[in-house]
Formats: structure tokens, C-alpha cells, sequence
């Protein structure tokens, strides 16, 4: 994303914001059953536009937006309309870019329900963070939610953004400035394999699926999709400072009474933490998954949070 194209989608954002704009982004499939619904085959209003990603007609929305989103580079034909390439969504009080629906590039940028549980689930831990942390770091971060919640509750802290999809870090680098935080820093990086130095603070929201594509914000490797969480367990704990918190929201798929996630990372969390915690969220997510190729064996899968602190 160039400069003009990046200070377009900022000005867009405040154009949105004050026309009061705001959108909680729901499932995909809840996405794909309200467009469905007779009269929703087009956008007739901000939310259809850039929540709901449904085409609309150039007449129908104002000229001064139409200029905007083409110098941003987020417009594109959809037969005889238009469509915007990005959508926007309400986080409290944030307003958080990322990629249209549906999400089907290898490069998309996902913001969803899961994106709501892990904000929501860390700010409800930020009291035992204390005064906060002067070095945090969110892992995967797509379009940023996780850096932009951690640097608006904590404007003295050093907040970095690091994924391997230069699209998200773009998106996280126009949310930090749509959100006035530059605290929060966008790095390009494979995990810890870019960064340097050790944090008080490290939280992910990585991919747990088991995706036969592979699409990288949805795919976590092995283990039925939780191969990429252990990795960023074991890693974070090595980069950690002494009372350092690591906070981890993910999806486990659960056999039987088995939790195999929980007991690769255990050794680990014992070895090295003096305390942590570990609970599901929500025992059934994604229901449609278990009917997919390497699932035979789950009977669930598991919306999970650890925090771990860094003995």
C-alpha cells in the first residue's frame, strides 16, 4: 500500500466515523445468510458498503466517499456496480480496516467473531498487568486488533505488530493512525524470527484450523490445526522477561476427554511459569469443521484462553 493509497484509507476511516458508522462483523455464515435475504442483493447505505461487502451503484453514495475509496485503491467492478475491497469494523470504540467478504485470498486480512472473544477475553486481563507493559508484542496480528487494544489501554508501552502478510501490516499501520496510537509498530516477521529483544507483554490470535488450502490466516499446521499454537507457546515463552505475561486466545479440536493442545504445551508452562491459567471460552465453535478431512476423530472444537506468566 503506497502513501497516498494508505492516507486515503485513513481520511476514508474519519469520513465513516463522523457519518457514525459502525458494524459488528458476524461469521461467515451468518455473512452469507442475511445477504441472501430478499433485498439485501445490493448496498444501499454505509454498512452495506463496507460491512455487509455488498455491490452498490456509484449514484448512490456521495461523491466526496466514491473519490476517497478510489484514491485508496479499495474500489472494483462487480458486473454493472461497484464493490469495496475492504471492509470496516467496530472494536469499543475503534474502527478496524480489513478484507471484504468472502476472505478467500491467501493474503486476506480477517477480523470476526473470534477477533471479538480475544480483545474482549485480554482487556478483562489487563488489571493483572499492573501499571502495563513497556514492551508488548501481538503475534499474527492481521489488521491489528490485539497491538491497537494494547497500546490505546497502555499510550506509554512500546506495542509491535508482527505478521508475515504484508497486507495486514499495512492495515495495522493505517488502524494505528485512524486510531491515533503511535505507540503501536508494524513489523514484518515469521513469528520471533525478525525481532529482537525480549517483552513483558506478548498475546496472538493465530489460525487453528486444519485448512485443506492452506490459506494462512486460517491454517495452524498439524495437530488438527494447533501445530502453530504450540510454536508460538514455546517460543513466547522464551522471549518473555522475568513476570512477563503471555495471553493466547485459540481453537483446540477436543477428542474424547483428550485435550492435546493443553498437553503439549504443559511441560513447558510448568517448567517455566509460576503461574498460568487455562479455560475454554466456548466449547463449541466451528461445528461445520468436523466434517472436513482430518477431523474424524474430534468431537469439538474449542474456543481457548491461556495466560501464562513468565517466572
Amino acid at each position: 500500500m503506497t502513501s497516498p493509497h494508505a492516507n486515503a484509507l485513513v481520511a476514508l476511516g474519519r469520513y465513516l466515523r463522523e457519518h457514525d458508522y459502525r458494524f459488528i462483523t458476524v461469521t461467515p455464515s451468518t455473512h452469507r445468510r442475511i445477504n441472501r435475504r430478499p433485498g439485501n442483493e445490493r448496498a444501499l447505505d454505509l454498512r452495506g458498503i463496507f460491512g455487509w461487502s455488498r455491490p452498490f451503484a456509484a449514484e448512490d453514495v456521495a461523491p466526496e466517499l466514491l473519490d476517497l475509496m478510489r484514491e485508496a485503491g479499495i474500489v472494483e467492478p462487480d458486473g454493472a456496480l461497484l464493490r469495496s475491497t475492504l471492509r470496516a469494523s467496530s472494536l469499543g470504540e475503534l474502527l478496524v480496516f480489513h478484507s471484504a467478504y468472502p476472505t478467500d485470498d491467501d493474503d486476506a486480512v480477517f477480523f470476526g467473531p473470534d477477533t471479538y472473544r480475544f480483545v474482549g477475553t485480554m482487556g478483562r486481563a489487563f488489571p493483572w498487568l499492573g501499571s502495563g507493559p513497556v514492551r508488548a508484542l501481538d503475534i499474527g496480528c492481521g489488521g491489528g486488533a490485539g497491538a491497537l487494544a494494547i497500546a490505546r489501554h497502555f499510550p506509554h508501552a512500546e506495542v509491535i505488530g508482527a505478521d508475515i502478510n504484508t497486507r495486514a501490516l499495512a492495515l495495522t499501520v493505517v488502524n494505528a493512525r485512524l486510531a491515533e496510537l503511535p505507540n503501536l509498530h508494524a513489523c514484518h516477521s515469521n513469528l520471533f524470527d525478525s525481532l529482537d529483544g525480549d517483552f513483558d507483554l506478548i498475546v496472538s490470535n493465530p489460525p487453528y484450523v486444519l485448512d485443506p488450502s492452506e490459506l494462512p490466516y486460517r491454517h495452524g499446521g498439524g495437530m488438527r490445526g494447533a501445530e502453530l499454537s504450540v510454536r508460538i507457546v514455546k517460543e513466547s515463552l522464551g522471549r518473555l522477561r522475568r513476570g512477563g505475561n503471555l495471553m493466547l486466545y485459540t481453537g483446540v479440536a477436543i477428542t474424547g476427554a483428550q485435550d492435546e493442545f493443553l498437553e503439549a504445551i504443559r511441560p513447558e508452562l510448568e517448567a517455566q511459569c509460576d503461574h498460568w491459567s487455562y479455560e475454554e471460552l466456548d466449547p463449541d465453535i466451528f461445528g461445520g469443521q468436523l466434517g472436513e478431512p482430518g477431523y474424524e476423530e474430534a468431537e469439538r472444537i474449542a474456543a481457548v484462553w491461556l495466560h501464562a506468566i513468565k517466572r
